[in-house]
């Protein structure tokens, strides 16, 4: 090969390959650097290939890794193969995440739900109605004080009220809602209640697909696309009887609270944006423009938008919840769950959406029994020392973020004697030391595979502009030089990891605090609820559960909510 040609390939791997997509799973070091028309790889490139990845082989091996990779030639042929498959963001991997540690035996009991029994009289005014929880709207259409088409309008006029200062709508979807409605109200009135979701009108994030509407991922190259198939989420809620008002908006593919339509606000602060990705449902439902919402999260993008709108948001187990029908992001981290007004509401709404499908391979078949009347006493808690008796430390650089952790700091502690003044024993514990960052590239890996076309054939870089100014098309990019081999170790490190938490938890039920960077690469189940103000704005109590622990978190966020009203205080707009 001339030095011409050499040079020309040398420039393609350093410069060019990520945008050229082409690569190689197989090799030592990142990715192939080879482009389509190369003749053949050279030991420069492999040096230079093995300088990414981390690897120190000596000549020789490089040889033979050269002369491997250049018989036949190598693997790319292979590659285009995988290329050519069409793949697109639907189809499942055969390798399935299963985040139960070896040994640890699943519940089987099913029990009946029972409800907290409640008599609720028609509020005053709208915005009262409006502000609801789920529980009461519930008890008020089971006994036919308002009709879901009531409701429904009610909540239609209050999105396009507010809408255009929280721009927390894609789209709306009204000929859906009002036909819905209809058969609502004329099935109560004959007599046939199918549940507390029944006539409740509600909102999905503009990721999950339903027929005959925009499905947009928040993102410009989607944003005239549907898709022709219904969630499994939405079918789920459709049966039971809940109301489809409108798509809401989410940070572009997943991350933020920007999106193709503007930034999305949060009603406490409209200065401020809303947090993400599932930053309209959080507006929204804190803004009382549904009756609850569907949130996604695959690290943080449930728990988020919960504490900065001060809402209850509920992220599920892995494998808890199909994600049929909704966009993949990381099919190993994806999770699907409500975000409501009150703990309750989420158990309602989780209830009907759980369990397997048979289109989504990683939900497991675990019964979740809600009891809103168990003894809560019963429960064994701990929590994170750090998290609580550990003071937070002066920043003369950045005062109010100081403030505002040591308010955070301060709520927590009096919601922790709260639960205390229920008679519920609380233990403190450490969680171990564990190398979550090194394994934080499994979330970009899947996604880069999951957008792998859009992002070869650049389709996505309209989305770096305002106003998404989305980072995931070099995220995506970059991710393509992750080698496959530390790939599959990082997920053997992630198992490790899981077995030392469920150890360190030992016979807690659940536990005070937070860490979703490690629980949401383990698969455990969180929630975030208000617990008070700082300055105006909701701060959050965070209890994180044991693997398919819902119903414990659960019940303890309920009888907290039951002796304080955090949950019950809304914005002024």
């Amino acid at each position: 090969m001339d030095e011409q040609k050499l040079a020309m390939n040398r420039r393609r791997f350093i410069a060019g390959l990520s945008a050229a997509g082409v690569g190689s799973t197989l090799m030592p070091g990142a990715l192939a650097a080879v482009a389509q028309d190369a003749d053949e790889i050279t030991v420069e490139m492999l040096e230079a290939a093995q300088r990414i990845a981390g690897l120190r082989f000596t000549p020789d091996e490089l040889e033979a890794v050269l002369g491997r990779l250049n018989r036949s030639g190598g693997n790319t042929a292979a590659y285009e193969t995988l290329r050519a498959a069409n793949l697109g963001n639907s189809t499942q991997p055969a390798l399935v995440f299963n985040p139960v540690p070896p040994g640890m035996t699943l519940p089987t009991e099913r029990r009946p739900m029972r409800r907290q029994e409640m008599t609720v009289s028609m509020p005053a005014t709208d915005a009262e109605l409006a502000f609801l929880p789920l529980s009461h709207l519930a008890r008020l259409v089971e006994t036919r004080q308002v009709k879901p088409s009531e409701l429904t309008e009610l909540y239609l006029a209050r999105l396009k009220q507010y809408n255009p200062i929280l721009h927390c709508v894609v789209s709306f979807t009204e000929e859906l809602a009002r036909r819905q409605a209809r058969q609502a109200d004329e099935e109560i009135a004959a007599g046939t209640y199918r549940g507390p979701l029944h006539g409740i009108p509600w909102g999905a994030k503009d990721l999950l697909a339903v027929r005959g509407t925009k499905t947009t991922w928040g993102a410009s190259p989607y944003k005239d696309r549907t898709i022709d198939t219904d969630a499994t989420v939405y079918s789920r809620l459709t049966d039971a009887g809940a109301i489809l008002i409108a798509k809401l908006s989410m940070g572009a593919l997943a991350s933020g609270d920007r999106w193709f339509g503007g930034r999305t606000r949060n009603p406490w602060n409209t200065e401020q944006g809303s947090s993400g990705s599932s930053a309209g449902p959080g507006s929204s439902t804190a803004a009382g423009l549904v009756g609850f919402s569907i949130g996604t999260e695959t690290r943080g993008s449930i728990m988020s938008p919960s504490t900065r709108n001060g809402v209850t948001g509920l992220r599920p187990t892995f494998g808890r919840v199909s994600r049929y029908g909704a966009m993949a992001l990381s099919w190993s981290m994806d999770k699907i769950g409500p975000m409501c007004r009150a703990a309750e509401d989420c158990a309602l709404v989780f209830d009907a959406i759980q369990g397997p499908d048979g289109r989504d391979n990683t939900v497991l078949d675990v019964p979740f029994n809600w009891d809103a009347t168990a003894d809560v006493t019963r429960l064994r808690v701990g929590y994170l020392r750090s998290g609580v008796e550990d003071d937070i430390e002066d920043d003369p650089e950045n005062p109010q973020r100081v403030a505002r952790q040591r308010q955070n700091l301060a709520n927590t502690r009096a919601a922790l004697e709260a639960i205390r003044g229920l008679g519920v024993q609380v233990a403190p514990f450490d969680l171990p030391d564990l190398p979550t960052q090194a394994i934080s590239f499994i979330l970009g890996t899947e996604a880069a595979a999951a957008f792998d076309v859009p992002t070869l054939n650049a389709q996505l870089d309209s989305m770096r502009a305002e106003p998404e100014e989305s980072r995931w098309p070099d995220s995506f990019r970059a991710s393509r030089f992750v080698p496959a081999v530390e790939y599959l170790q990082a997920q053997r490190v992630r198992m490790r990891i899981i077995e030392e938490v469920h150890e360190a938890l030992g016979d807690f039920d659940l536990f005070f605090g937070s860490n979703v960077g490690l629980t949401n690469l383990t698969g455990h189940p969180e929630i975030s609820l208000p617990n008070g103000f700082f300055q105006g704005s909701p701060t959050s109590l965070r209890l994180t559960g044991k693997l398919f622990g819902e119903a414990e978190i659960l019940l303890l966020a309920h009888a907290y909510q039951a002796a304080t009203d955090h949950h019950l205080q809304h914005p002024t707009l």
